[in-house]
């Protein structure tokens, strides 16, 4: 299994698996203008109360809920002790401000000067607390909090800078207050984000002062407390049922303040578990702040659509800054978030960093690719324009990562960056953007690290036959040579020359099999290669359950490609359409094929005999997923029709095709369903019923799958399939409509 604990010396990859529930909100652009995290308008405000008294929240939602996935992957366990201060910044980030700031080096100095110069960092503040704060939809108390919270970061780093006792006394002298008055955060379900938001960013705060002489153990442990009995309740709860609404009903920003705030109290408290809970539920959840849905869609060269970009740009780059934060305390920690997925963050970073730049003429905005989204509250049929460009300082970080710490490319992050340069704090008496803590560029930047040695995470998807490749750039990259090969590990010919922006190049070979590398020209010569992927353009048989076993419960595959299947609940071997079947009962009986069966498929073709017994709707006769977000099946029938649907979003973002009737009942029919670039047809007894021709989804992008089943739903409530299967073939690349007959033929 691979990991994600960070290399002592290089970023690690990506690990494994588990889950959790997921987002959204109903919102108006007026409580945008509120915050930019956005109040919730919806019916449930007014019903949703957080009171929280302690021991015994704690003791009742003790730890998030991970659902099975059922991605194959486990959750990741971590062991060794805490770094401290080890969440926004670590000691050798606060030598590295002690040196740039008294050299007076750019562009620390500037980022210093916009500390000094903003009100929150003076050493005398007026302490805000409150015994209870309350957030809801219209306001509330909570802007006491959140202005004292900016008070004492900007204290807490002034003094680790300085070494001046009267900033470090006054953010000890704001810790110590609210640890002493704060009983409860309430309001309406705004208070999950109160407690989210302002709960990682007063942890910070803890972290940075637990080393101070003015914090007393005793201070350390009210506070701690304060945090565990008031915060971590409500953050828990929130992500273990999420108000009781449809999983994708909240947005990603509710599940990532939420994951943030249990993160960094877990640092803050030496808590293992607690910090396991926050990545595994940042990795595998199933709500929107799981990586993977909040970027939901990767458009060719890495371009990765966020969660939030049909609704607004002040809420995708909240998202930004929030994801920012989670990867940046996991990797003081020893855990690579960043990387996971082919660097699934960044794509979501260069995509939200480009929707609000301007083109070279400084008026025009960039037109971005966009996939309609929909969830429990309806389409995002359009990416949207409001709230842009949203300017939040939130890039420096990102930026530092990927370009100054791993070599990568990331142009439109950078251009971000540099455009906030020096990023500043929140502004203004409990006003301005205080969703995040700021002065990024004092914080994180970090001198020109090493390029990368050659472009990496290159892909190649092949349809309707072509192949579409995309790739990560090096840092000092100006452009990038696509090559492609016959044989594995060359000779390359070069295809494309100087790609640039963005980088991906779609290739159009000869059926085959083919070999593709790309290079990147630098300022010293041409790097080394990425490493080889290979793509097969033909039709190629890939799976063939015969079920002509005659006993026992596993099914072999004739194709060659080790894909044997298991039989399960009680599912036999009987006669079939030819030689044996696999007989299914309807009510436990299916077949279990291995994990990530498509993770490497793009185009198909998915055929095989069936003898449905008929009966309930919904029975299927395959159904390859993850769980009840991510699937793709074919149905016997759905309401009335036999029925195809593929989604990475759950039910909402299904793209679905109908028959025009049930597939029949009683008698063995052949049925057939193929993929050809976003063009799924689906055939009866060698006969297309039905075409759709705008699918965006191709199997690999379900990403890990272990319950890929024959004859058994993703849905536990759906019916089992009752009757028999066989010849159960998949194929890479689509079947053309006369070969497809020809199987029909028996």
């Amino acid at each position: 299994m691979a990991k994600i604990l960070k290399d002592q010396s290089s970023a690690a990859h990506p690990n494994a698996s588990a889950t959790l529930s997921r987002r959204t909100f109903l919102y108006s652009l007026g409580a945008l203008a509120l915050s930019a995290c956005g109040a919730d308008g919806g019916k449930e405000s007014s019903v949703v109360s957080r009171s929280t008294s302690a021991t015994a929240a704690v003791a009742a939602d003790a730890t998030v809920q991970l659902a099975q996935t059922a991605t194959g992957e486990s959750p990741l366990t971590t062991s060794s002790a805490f770094i401290h201060p080890g969440l926004s910044s670590v000691q050798a980030d606060f030598d590295r401000m002690i040196q740039k700031v008294s050299a007076q080096a750019s562009p620390w100095y500037a980022g210093w000067q916009a500390l000094v110069s903003n009100g929150h960092s003076h050493a005398t503040q007026t302490i805000l607390a409150q015994s209870i704060i309350t957030r809801t939809s219209t306001g509330g108390s909570y802007p006491h909090l959140m202005q004292n919270i900016a008070e004492a970061y900007a204290n807490a780093v002034y003094w680790k800078i300085t070494g001046d006792t009267a900033h470090a006394d006054m953010a000890v002298q704001i810790m110590n207050a609210w640890s002493s008055m704060l009983q409860q955060i309430t309001g309406d379900t705004n208070a999950d984000l109160a407690a989210g938001i302002y709960g990682y960013e007063f942890a910070v705060v803890g972290e940075i002062m637990r080393s101070s002489p003015g914090l007393s153990a005793a201070d350390l442990a009210a506070f701690q407390s304060m945090m565990l009995n008031v915060f971590y309740p409500i953050n828990v709860g929130f992500l273990n049922n999420h108000n009781g609404t449809d999983i994708t009903h909240y947005w990603a920003n509710w599940d990532l303040c939420n994951i943030a705030s249990i993160m960094a109290i877990g640092v803050l408290c030496d808590d293992r578990s607690m910090f396991d809970q926050a990545v595994n539920y940042f990795l595998f959840g199933t709500g929107n702040g799981a990586i993977r849905q909040a970027v939901y869609y990767l458009h060719p060269g890495y371009l990765g659509q966020w969660q939030e970009s049909g609704r607004d740009q002040g809420h995708s780059t909240l998202g930004i800054a929030l994801a920012g934060m989670i990867c940046e305390m996991a990797w003081n920690q020893g855990v690579d978030l960043y990387g996971y997925d082919n660097n699934r963050f960044l794509a979501g970073a260069e995509y939200v960093a480009k929707s609000n730049l301007h083109q070279p003429d400084g008026t025009t905005f960039y037109t971005m690719p966009y996939l309609k989204y929909v969830n429990s509250l309806g389409p995002q049929a359009t990416f949207s324009n409001a709230a842009q460009p949203s300017i939040r300082p939130c890039w420096a970080l990102v930026y530092n990562h990927y370009v100054n710490r791993k070599g990568l490319a990331a142009p439109w992050t950078g251009q971000m960056t540099q455009l906030l340069q020096p990023e500043g704090g929140p502004s203004g008496n409990e006003s301005g953007p205080f969703d995040q803590l700021g002065y990024g560029t004092l914080t994180y930047t970090r001198d020109p690290g090493t390029p990368a040695p050659g472009p990496s995470g290159l892909t190649a998807w092949p349809s309707a036959g072509q192949v579409g490749l995309s790739w990560w750039g090096v840092s000092n990259g100006t452009s990038y040579d696509v090559k492609r090969a016959a044989t594995a590990g060359g000779p390359y010919t070069t295809i494309a020359n100087g790609v640039t922006d963005p980088l991906t190049y779609t290739d159009s070979p000869a059926s085959g099999t083919w070999y593709y590398v790309v290079s990147a020209q630098t300022p010293l010569g041409e790097s080394a290669n990425s490493s080889e992927v290979v793509v097969v353009t033909a039709v190629q048989l890939h799976t063939r359950l015969a079920f002509d076993e005659t006993g026992g419960t596993s099914a072999a595959d004739s194709s060659g490609s080790g894909h044997g299947a298991t039989l399960v609940g009680g599912a036999t071997f009987a006669a079939g359409k030819s030689g044996n079947a696999v007989s299914l009962d309807g009510s436990s009986g299916y077949v279990s094929l291995p994990n990530n069966i498509l993770a490497d498929v793009s185009d198909f073709s998915i055929a095989a005999w069936v003898y449905w017994q008929g009966g309930a709707a919904s029975q299927r006769v395959f159904d390859f997923g993850a769980g009840t977000g991510r699937y793709m099946f074919l149905a016997t029938k759905s309401t009335s029709n036999v029925r195809f649907g593929i989604t990475t979003n759950g039910y909402y973002g299904e793209y679905s095709l109908q028959g025009t009737s049930p597939l029949p009942s009683q008698e063995w029919a052949h049925v057939a369903v193929t993929l050809s670039g976003a063009v799924v047809t689906l055939y009866v007894n060698g006969t297309a019923v039905g075409s759709l021709s705008n699918v965006p989804f191709a199997p690999w992008r379900l990403g890990p799958t272990a319950q890929n089943w024959v004859g058994r739903s993703q849905f536990a409530s759906d019916p089992y399939f009752n009757g028999l299967i066989d010849e159960f073939r998949i194929y890479r690349g689509a079947l053309p409509a006369d070969q497809i007959a020809a199987l029909a033929q028996g």
